[in-house]
């Protein structure tokens, strides 16, 4: 079971998708763990130490939800759900509870690819991320200096835009909720104030965007939340 190969653990109850996924995974190194329930899929979290989760909702014992409700109680493990259910409350649900990614079926093999290498990137270097300057097209961030610049220009933010910006630079290419900013901006006792995060994205688009009605970088993920384009998905 010992490997050097990036272990993915893959939950999904429907046995051709599951070998298909295998298969895929494994065709790109990563060592591939795979699991129809969400009881089986916990005990192997807990045991096998993966790197990260591939996630179906509709599981025959526990349902998706759950599953990253319990894992959550006591593992940072990065969680990809991949769903046929594509309705807002769902998706938002699943990154509210502590998914980091949500694929809706059917998908592509080189986007889910693409999300699982971008993720293991993310979780593999938190340290230095809050050191290094973020750059996508013109937009550079220091987050260390709080500095944010535009082409050659600085701009000036407020300690409450400069804290929404940072945390959507944390998650840079990844969907952040509604609820997610307010709590990690404003508090916990202001995650049903979502008007007070339309009013700061509007700001912070007008102070970076060349054109805030059709927004390069931060963009609006409808009924979900916001998510910062890092000019890679």
């Amino acid at each position: 079971m010992k490997t050097d190969k990036p272990r993915i653990l893959l939950i999904e109850d429907d046995p051709p998708l599951r070998q298909l996924l295998t298969t895929t995974l494994e065709n790109q190194n990563y060592a591939v763990s795979a699991f129809a329930s969400g009881r089986e899929g916990l005990n192997a979290a807990r045991n096998q130490h993966p790197s990260l989760l591939i996630l179906d909702l509709g599981l025959p014992d526990l349902d998706g939800q759950e599953v990253i409700r319990r894992l959550r109680l006591w593992s940072k493990l990065p969680v990809i759900v991949l769903s046929a259910r594509d309705q807002e409350n769902d998706i938002t649900q699943a990154l509210d509870n502590g998914a980091d990614d949500y694929l809706t079926k059917p998908f592509g093999n080189a986007e889910l690819l693409s999300r699982i290498k971008a993720l293991l990137r993310r979780v593999t270097a938190p340290a230095a991320n809050e050191q290094m300057s973020f750059q996508a097209g013109d937009l550079i961030v220091e987050l260390s200096k709080r500095r944010l610049f535009v082409g050659e220009r600085e701009v000036h933010l407020t300690p409450l835009e400069f804290r929404l910006l940072a945390e959507l630079v944390r998650n840079a290419g990844f969907v952040v909720t509604h609820r997610q900013l307010l709590e990690k901006v404003w508090g916990p006792s202001y995650v049903e104030h979502s008007h007070y995060l339309r009013i700061y994205m509007g700001q912070l688009r007008h102070k970076l965007e060349a054109d805030p009605t059709r927004p390069r970088y931060l963009l609006t993920e409808a009924g979900v939340g916001y998510r910062l384009n890092d000019g890679e998905n």
